[in-house]
């Protein structure tokens, strides 16, 4: 049983689904579905729709070059069986396949760290730009509003309702205290 891979999208096409177009030149494109099939008659590059494996691997969202990568190459080499092979080979296969799932998991990782700080900087230019908002009074940290009440919950709905300072601080004083009941 051979899987192929889909020509416009990269995902696997299994036997009995999909749809195979052949060229006069007798090449076979395989789609995995009509939408992917579509696309193609529409002679629309899949480097360019997000949603296919090429545009990830082109605009850096997946892995591109590792070695784990090149064991997935076909190979058309037949061998001789061998049961000891088969074992050896099915073992291999799963060392490969978690040494894969690692570096994807450390390449997302690294990836995911450049957008954080990348939010973080445009957060601190949006406080730079706008500092006079800050020193207006109209914002207080939680911190300070919930530290008057001391040993004591405040329903956090109803500080997150008000705006300003001074309607913060008369609910202090209005909002009735939560308190947790203790389980035995």
């Amino acid at each position: 049983m051979r899987i192929h891979s889909c020509h416009f999208c990269s995902s696997p096409v299994y036997p009995g689904h999909g749809i195979v177009f052949v060229r006069n030149d007798a090449k076979e494109f395989r789609f995995c579905r009509s939408k992917c099939h579509k696309n193609f008659k529409m002679k629309r590059n899949p480097r360019k729709v997000r949603w296919t494996k090429a545009f990830r691997k082109a605009a850096g969202k997946e892995m591109v070059v590792d070695s784990t990568l090149t064991f997935a190459a076909r190979r058309n080499v037949p061998v001789r069986y061998n049961r000891e092979l088969v074992a050896v080979t099915l073992k291999a296969m799963e060392r490969v396949a978690e040494i894969r799932a690692k570096r994807e998991r450390a390449f997302y990782k690294n990836r995911m760290r450049g957008n954080r700080a990348k939010q973080r900087e445009e957060d601190r230019k949006l406080v730079a730009e706008n500092e006079e908002l800050l020193k207006q009074g109209g914002l207080i940290p939680r911190e300070r509003t919930v530290a008057k009440v001391v040993g004591e919950e405040i329903d956090e709905n109803s500080m997150d309702i008000l705006e300003s300072a001074e309607q913060r601080e008369e609910v202090l004083v209005k909002v009735p205290v939560k308190r947790r009941k203790q389980k035995n």
